[in-house]
């Protein structure tokens, strides 16, 4: 649905009732400026937008440090933890 501002200001009930089969477009000086969505497909959308930055996070990171982590893991399996005999006093 698309509505001008004017519109979306003076019957904005329905339009929020509207919103929540869809999400209602609201228009002002010709063009898309706004989208009114329901609670529920905001909700989804930032669930989306977390995971998918999430995993181009770990993607990143995987890229940048990965072969620092390999060395690090190699170390590891070839001596074993730096500190295996460090004792508490």
């Amino acid at each position: 649905m698309q509505v001008t501002a004017t519109q979306a200001k003076n019957r904005f009930g329905a339009i929020c009732a509207q919103a929540k089969d869809g999400p209602v477009f609201v228009e002002k000086g010709g063009r898309i400026d706004s989208v009114i969505l329901s609670a529920k497909q905001f909700a989804e959308l930032q669930a989306a937008r977390r995971s998918s930055t999430l995993t181009q996070r770990k993607a990143q990171f995987e890229q940048t440090h990965g072969a620092w982590l390999a060395e690090q893991n190699r170390r590891f399996e070839a001596h074993g933890v730096w500190c295996d005999d460090l004792r508490v006093w």
